[in-house]
């Protein structure tokens, strides 16, 4: 059963080189590899930005609702959690 796989571990490699030119991307390629790379990159970014800002509304909604239960709490009365937009059917 090793018989095959030596055969083909053992064959020489070619002595003919194959030309550049066929081989390498080129400017194109590299330009579009580059593309893709910011691309990548700048998406990458965004997400980021979006996430951060999401924790950010959700830190200082909290800080909200502390507060008007913090008021509601002295003045006496309850506080119903209603973070619904205007108009907007429940």
């Amino acid at each position: 059963m090793l018989f095959p796989i030596a055969i083909l571990a053992a064959t020489p490699t070619p002595a003919v080189t194959p030309d550049e030119s066929i081989v390498t991307p080129g400017p194109l390629g590299f330009a579009a590899i580059a593309f893709i790379g910011v691309a990548v990159f700048l998406l990458v970014w965004d997400m980021l930005r979006r996430i951060r800002r999401g924790r950010y509304r959700e830190e200082v909604n909290a800080q909200l609702d502390e507060e008007e239960r913090a008021r509601a709490e002295a003045q006496g009365s309850t506080v119903v959690d209603d973070d619904t937009e205007p108009g907007a059917p429940r």
